[in-house]
Order: C-alpha cells, then sequence, then structure tokens
C-alpha cells in the first residue's frame, strides 16, 4: 500500500513540475472615488492609540465595564450574576462611517444589533420559522425484546 501511495506522489510531482501553473495577473479595478468623511478619521498607526477612560466595577451581582482609546473605539457593557450581558461597541471605519453595535447575550446566546449587521435573507427566515414550527420528533424503533413473547 505505502509502494503505490509513493508512486502517486511521484506520479503528481512530475505531473506538476511538467504543466506548471500559468499565472495571470488579476484584473485591475478602479480605484474608489474618495467620499468626504462625515467624522474625523484617525489614519495611523493603531498600535498607538491610547486609552482615554477606562472603568472595571466587579460586584457580586455583576459588573460594568466600559472603556473609550483616542482613534474612537467605544465598549460598555454590563452582566448580572446568572451571565446575561447587556452591551455595546462602536467603532469608526476606514470609510469614516460611525458603527455602532448593540448586543444581549444570554440564554437565548448573543443577539448583536446595528445597522451594520446584515439582515437575514428572506429565505433563511422562512427555513427557520419552518424548522421551528416542525421540530425533529425522534422515531420510535420496535425493538424486539428478548423476555417478551408475541
Amino acid at each position: 500500500m505505502f509502494k503505490i501511495v509513493m508512486l502517486c506522489a511521484v506520479i503528481g510531482l512530475v505531473a506538476a513540475v511538467h504543466h506548471p501553473i500559468e499565472h495571470k495577473p488579476l484584473p485591475r479595478r478602479p480605484l474608489p472615488v474618495p467620499v468626504p468623511h462625515p467624522v474625523p478619521v484617525h489614519h495611523g498607526d493603531e498600535s498607538h492609540a491610547e486609552t482615554l477612560s477606562r472603568k472595571d466595577d466587579v460586584r457580586a451581582d455583576g459588573f460594568d465595564s466600559s472603556l473609550e482609546t483616542s482613534n474612537h473605539i467605544v465598549r460598555s457593557e454590563s452582566g448580572d450574576v446568572h451571565g446575561n450581558i447587556h452591551g455595546s461597541f462602536s467603532w469608526i471605519s476606514p470609510e469614516g462611517e460611525h458603527i455602532d453595535i448593540k448586543y444581549v447575550a444570554d440564554e437565548n446566546g448573543y443577539q448583536p444589533s446595528g445597522a451594520a449587521i446584515p439582515a437575514i435573507p428572506e429565505q433563511i427566515a422562512r427555513s427557520l420559522a419552518w424548522i421551528a414550527a416542525h421540530p425533529h420528533v425522534p422515531e420510535v424503533h420496535n425493538v424486539h425484546h428478548p423476555n417478551i413473547h408475541h
């Protein structure tokens, strides 16, 4: 078996050497037209962003936390003793758009919302609704028990 695998590997290598892949340059796309930025955008090394404010309050019944940086990143969240978290985060995109995401994380999972989150396509939403309305019912198999006589 090992000899067959080695033979196939050698044949594949020889085929690759004799038939090199042709590399074609990618087509050039026109550069996007510059758009005026609605807010100032930081175009520098993001590793040099400074923390403007940070607060962390951890208690027995939950926590509150917030962060704001000099490159317009803002985050805040709070959680309770049951593991439920409500929060938000925002930043300025490279195009200058203010992105704002709010979320809830609880027993129903992570649930983000915001204009930047794409909508679920109608077909997927209909499929999810159908699945919820028609839960899987495991099949019951008639198993013959050796001590029961029919």
